[in-house]
């Protein structure tokens, strides 16, 4: 401010009622050397008293014969002065004409003016006070003005947040925190904060020597009300109708009519904007308009009074759905400039489900939530779009009769896709309820969505999974469409993985791929290259180049804002580092994607913690590991089929902790239910406890079952542990040449794998028994 002062002769503080533009002027012009004059517009009702409003704070005698102006004119000449005049705008023209005049008579004269409006003068230089800020000003505000009232107020560290909270509910505006902290006379902090839903009869009860408009908040936006003309009051209330912002289109959209050409909502918009009860903001080029909260809140309560409420809302619904709807009429490739907006419009969205669901418009709402599956699932937002489906279904029952059956149905399918992806299994009967829908409907492309969602919610029941694979692609072959075969490959090579498949996984993933990358759907193409390739490789015991594609696709998934892909890379890299000795790295990314889950889902953060508590476990951090440990137990708890497919720490944890009989039994339990890769690297970790339990037959019959399934599937990863068991088993029987090729054997494959190492924890009896096979040897 004393950088725009310094440049310019007038400089003009705007804002919205109670933004404490007054508080900032006099602030300012105290800190001046010049001479300040400060002249308080607010009670003159009368144009031509403002040169005598000027004259009497000036202390200045009456002039018979002159005018008001000359007299001014006369007085200040040629001084060195600061004049404010406060609280201009319902006297915009006669204050203009006031200032103009004595800016050319008076070379050293510098006016400052606050005003909800800009003055509208040549060389005036505006500035909009801003909120204050909510971290400090705003709390010290409170705070300060709450002693005045209880002097032993202090806000704890409880109570902190609640201030803040309240602070920030007030959109930062002084007067309104003043007011609220008033009323910590008689309110508790939490009472206070319930209270603002009803804010305007709240806040009330200011300081009599304020002048009445700044006696309430209801009285502050009350003048700016009134001195509206009717056209800038329709379009004010209507605005009421946005949540979080809107730009111009949408304001023409769903304000103009009944009064208010669509033509003339730029200029209102404009007038709103200058009078500071809209706040214009642009940024990347495009220009963004919202009501502070507190002024959103009286904008409502007017919308509510004129009786137009439900047209108005109706309008703002259809027209932020009709934009959802646009990811209907696009293929994938062109979804980033809709996901964008979506993201900047997700509060308008949100009302505009929330109004459909209150009045009864299913069929709308879902609509909406179908319509925003891209944001759901490229942008990591699973749980709110699950969210969302919940709410509308609680409502189904009640206007099943009413709702489409297929919008209905794709709603089933599009939810059990989204539960899909987070992991749960909940999603199965709302995809076979999808499907019969569709198969009613005999709706061929229904029924490819539908089989679609079967196969993403049964992918951890294998057998009832199946028969909905081979369906899905012959449909998706007949109908020609690629991007719905490139997810159906994707889920077939997610399925391989759960169930260790890496040929198969490799398969449909590079079919997938190819086609995902054809239609431009970027998502699938990732989720076709995890499974397809980097998981396939690692399986198939290429672990370095699983690694480094993983890392290729880490940087890809949080280039686009894919916190799905950003997450399980992150897990994967925490398994195949972990694999690599690279246990610093691999905790990082276990951590991190541990950080990551609950966004995406309770059940996610099980593949998390899964690699987190075995690193945990070769650092020696029984702390951690038993932490990381106890969420797997409780997850798995919670959901027993995703024991399928996880790599899971629990009998590696018992083994550490030497309770080989729990180890046992945890080991015989994933050995039972797993299949494929899994089963084989299961069938490795009970070898181990069964050589600590002295079970040699055992744990060589487990190793060579484990080699038998890993040659059968091409499932290598798991070949050198398996060896390196058979190294203990031999050295034990005193076979020790075999055993010494073994163990070579195992070196050699785990330097082809990209460097693998043994887990550190099954370091020291391999180690004693390579001593042991040495020391033969060389007795021979």
């Amino acid at each position: 401010m004393r950088t725009l002062l310094g440049g310019n002769r007038l400089v003009t503080l705007t804002g919205a009622g109670g933004s404490g533009k007054t508080r900032l002027a006099i602030q300012v012009a105290h800190e001046l050397d010049d001479h300040v004059g400060y002249v308080d517009l607010a009670p003159i009702t009368d144009s031509e008293l403002v040169p005598v409003a000027v004259i009497r704070a000036l202390g200045l005698p009456d002039q018979p014969g002159r005018t008001g102006t000359n007299t001014l004119r006369r007085f200040i000449a040629d001084r060195t002065m600061l004049l404010l005049l406060d609280n201009c705008e319902h006297l915009l023209d006669a204050s203009g004409e006031l200032i103009a005049t004595l800016l050319d008579a008076c070379p050293r004269l510098t006016v400052l003016t606050t005003s909800r409006e800009p003055i509208g003068l040549d060389g005036e230089v505006t500035w909009r006070v801003p909120s204050l800020s909510l971290t400090d000003e705003a709390v010290e505000l409170f705070t300060d003005r709450a002693r005045r009232v209880r002097s032993g107020f202090t806000a704890t560290d409880s109570d902190a947040a609640t201030v803040i909270e309240i602070c920030k509910r007030l959109d930062g505006m002084p007067l309104a925190i003043e007011l609220a902290a008033a009323r910590v006379r008689s309110l508790s902090l939490n009472e206070i904060l319930d209270g603002l839903h009803d804010r305007f009869r709240l806040l009330t009860g200011g300081s009599r020597r304020a002048v009445r408009r700044q006696q309430s908040l209801g009285a502050s936006v009350d003048w700016s009300h009134a001195l509206l003309t009717e056209s800038e009051r329709i379009l004010f209330r209507r605005l009421a109708a946005f949540m979080g912002g809107f730009d111009l289109a949408a304001a023409q959209e769903v304000c103009s009519g009944d009064g208010l050409p669509r033509h003339q909502i730029l200029d209102q918009l404009a007038l709103l904007v200058d009078k500071s009860l809209v706040v214009a903001e642009t940024s990347s080029g495009a220009t963004r308009y919202r009501l502070l909260e507190t002024i959103r809140q009286y904008a409502l309560e007017k919308l509510g009074e004129s009786g137009e409420a439900d047209a108005v809302r109706d309008h703002h619904r259809d027209h932020y759905t009709s934009m959802a709807l646009g990811f209907d009429a696009v293929t994938p490739a062109d979804y980033e400039p809709l996901l964008s907006r979506a993201e900047i419009e997700i509060d308008n969205l949100r009302a505009a489900f929330a109004w459909s669901i209150e009045h009864g418009q299913l069929d709308r709402a879902l609509e909406l939530v179908c319509a925003l599956h891209p944001l759901w699932q490229l942008r990591g937002r699973p749980q709110e779009g699950l969210t969302w489906f919940d709410t509308a279904f609680n409502e189904m029952d009640a206007w099943a009769d009413e709702i489409d059956p297929a919008v209905r149905a794709r709603a089933l399918a599009d939810n059990a896709v989204l539960r899909s992806l987070t992991a749960s299994i909940s999603g199965i009967p709302q995809a076979e309820k999808a499907l019969a829908i569709a198969r009613e409907l005999d709706d061929r492309a229904l029924i490819a969505r539908a089989l679609t969602a079967c196969i993403g919610a049964a992918a951890f029941d294998i057998e009832a999974g199946r028969p909905y694979v081979a369906e899905a692609i012959e449909v998706a072959r007949e109908l020609g469409d690629k991007w719905r075969l490139s997810q159906i490959l994707a889920w077939q090579a997610y399925r391989a993985g759960l169930t260790g498949h890496p040929v198969i996984m490799a398969a449909a993933g590079e079919e997938g791929q190819a086609l995902a990358d054809e239609v431009g759907d970027w998502f699938i193409s990732r989720m076709c290259r995890f499974w397809g390739s980097a998981v396939g490789r690692f399986e198939r015991g290429a672990v370095g180049e699983a690694a480094a594609l993983l890392r290729e696709l880490l940087s890809d998934a949080d280039a686009s804002s894919d916190m799905f892909h950003s997450f399980i890379c992150r897990v994967g890299l925490g398994n195949a580092l972990l694999l690599m000795g690279q246990y610093d790295e691999a905790r990082v990314f276990a951590q991190q994607a541990v950080d990551a889950a609950p966004e995406l889902g309770p059940f996610l953060a099980l593949w998390a913690y899964a690699p987190l508590a075995r690193v945990a476990l070769m650092q020696g951090d029984m702390v951690a590991a038993a932490a990381a440990n106890d969420v797997v137990l409780q997850q798995i708890a919670a959901q027993p089929e995703v024991v399928i497919a996880n790599v899971m720490p629990m009998v590696e944890f018992a083994f550490v902790q030497g309770d080989l009989t729990t180890a046992r039994a945890r080991a015989d339990e994933t050995v039972s239910v797993m299949t494929g890769w899994h089963r084989a690297s299961a069938l490795v970790t009970r070898a181990h406890v069964a050589l600590a339990q002295g079970e040699l037959n055992r744990a060589e019959a487990d190793a060579r079952d484990a080699l038998i399934s890993a040659v059968e599937i091409e499932a290598f990863q798991v070949v050198p542990d398996a060896l390196e068991i058979l190294v203990e088993v031999g050295g034990a029987a005193a076979n020790h040449r075999d055993a010494a090729r073994l163990a070579g054997a195992s070196s050699a494959i785990r330097r082809a794998q990209g460097g693998t190492v043994r887990l550190r924890i099954y370091d020291p009896p391999y180690e004693a028994a390579l001593a042991a096979i040495r020391e033969a040897l060389g007795a021979c």
